[in-house]
């Protein structure tokens, strides 16, 4: 029992012959103990009294809060309230509450229970019954404060919540006072950090600051002594290996029952994948303006090079050559710009002439993985000789043949043969056409080699070019 408490039981005790009996009323002058009595009954605190068999013979207003109701004098037992239950919620009858188990044993019995109000509220309380006893040891009565915890109880429950919820969180959620010395450490710092509470906590928080940045925490606890809150604050901490990691800071005054900045809370979250996921979209944007100002530069050259005798040929022409550089462009969005296939590519440009499995289109080599300008410069080789082939050479009969195939030379260059067979005769051509310039310039500006036999049985081009 608290003191406060204490002098309740004993000012009840002294004033006992004014609480067993109804007040005076209308008696001249008054009794010296009704001014005691009208003292309890205005008290905050609830308090009640009863005689040796329990009956009750006093109650203040606060009691009556208290329990919902008012019990009837010298004829209720024990207790004013409507029902009694256990902490655990089993019923728990008015002769076992605390003050029965103290009228019977003759000695103070503290206990906690539950009050049900008649409006079916429950108030959970703690009592503080305490016996009287007249001069010769007699047992007279008993007096008992009944103390409202509900408020106590559910404060206990919110606690236990948030500490369970940090616990339980996947974000470091750290407090320290203001010189920066850490006082709690949840698991979530434990997991992203690599120091167990027991190591870190009476320590400095600079135990996790890399040494180049100890001047964010003197700006951050000024902030903080100030009253201002931070929020998203993105830096780097050392983890107890030495590594660094990259994590964004939320940090909060904490102040204490008066209102007074006492220390920070902090939560710190782990930022290292989205950091890598937005240094990788921006590498990809780059890599996208990139290739797309490269494929509009070749677009455009294709455009401006290519003549033809009459419009509806340009127009062929443009569209087959623009179709081959979204061929490659296609293949490499598809690996999202890791590379292409050069079998694969190869039998796309070959598809407009030849049906899967046509034993006269032969296509031979390793797996080779085509950086990006690699791939359009190779989509637009193969498309230029195919549709060479398709008008003066192999593929300009039924009886003509092509074969592709490439070979790796010293794991450093890919050579890669073009040879048609079965066609009409061919000849040197008088002037070059736009599609061995065109290849020619291509593979030129990657360092790449191309060499041109026109044999009388049919083409044969030689590319080598560095991977």
């Amino acid at each position: 029992m608290s003191q406060a408490e204490v002098g309740l039981a004993e000012l009840a005790l002294g004033i006992w012959p004014a609480l067993v009996r109804p007040p005076a009323v209308g008696r001249a002058g008054g009794d010296d103990l009704d001014e005691p009595r009208r003292l309890l009954d205005a008290l905050p605190a609830a308090l009640y009294v009863t005689d040796a068999e329990g009956r009750i013979t006093y109650f203040n207003d606060a009691a009556a809060q208290l329990w919902g109701c008012r019990p009837r004098l010298h004829t209720d037992q024990w207790c004013g309230s409507w029902r009694l239950f256990r902490s655990d919620g089993a019923p728990l009858p008015h002769d076992q509450c605390p003050m029965a188990v103290t009228l019977k044993q003759g000695t103070p019995c503290r206990g906690e229970a539950v009050a049900e109000r008649p409006d079916g509220t429950r108030v959970p309380f703690m009592a503080f019954p305490t016996p009287f006893y007249d001069r010769s040891g007699t047992l007279v009565g008993a007096e008992n404060v009944l103390v409202d915890v509900s408020e106590h109880q559910r404060a206990e429950r919110v606690t236990r919540r948030l500490a369970a919820i940090i616990e339980s969180s996947d974000d470091a959620i750290v407090s320290k006072d203001l010189n920066g010395i850490i006082e709690t450490w949840n698991k979530g710092a434990e997991r992203l950090f690599g120091y167990v509470a027991e190591e870190v906590i009476g320590k400095s928080i600079t135990i996790i600051i890399p040494l180049e940045r100890r001047h964010e925490e003197v700006s951050i606890l000024d902030r903080i002594r100030r009253g201002e809150p931070i929020d998203h604050f993105e830096t780097q901490r050392r983890r107890k290996d030495g590594s660094l990691v990259d994590i964004s800071l939320s940090i909060s005054p904490v102040t204490d029952e008066t209102g007074k900045i006492i220390g920070a809370s902090k939560i710190a979250r782990d930022i290292t994948e989205q950091k890598r996921r937005e240094q990788q979209i921006s590498l990809l944007a780059r890599e996208a303006d990139h290739r797309t100002n490269n494929l509009l530069a070749v677009a455009q050259a294709t455009v401006h090079l290519t003549h033809a005798e009459t419009a509806a040929d340009l127009k062929k022409a443009i569209e087959g050559r623009l179709r081959a550089l979204a061929n490659a462009h296609g293949m490499m969005a598809q690996s999202r710009w890791a590379g292409a296939d050069l079998r694969q590519l190869v039998a796309m440009e070959l598809r407009p002439y030849f049906r899967d499995g046509d034993p006269r289109a032969q296509i031979a080599g390793p797996t080779v993985l085509l950086k990006p300008e690699m791939a359009q410069a190779m989509a637009m080789a193969v498309h230029e000789l195919a549709t060479n082939a398709v008008k003066y050479g192999a593929l300009s009969t039924s009886s003509g043949r092509v074969r592709v195939q490439w070979a790796l030379q010293g794991g450093s260059k890919l050579h890669v043969s073009w040879k048609e067979a079965g066609g009409p005769a061919v000849h040197v051509p008088s002037k070059k056409g736009f599609g061995t310039r065109a290849i020619a310039r291509m593979l030129g500006q990657l360092d790449g080699e191309v060499k041109f036999d026109w044999q009388e049985e049919g083409l044969a081009c030689d590319i080598v070019v560095a991977i």
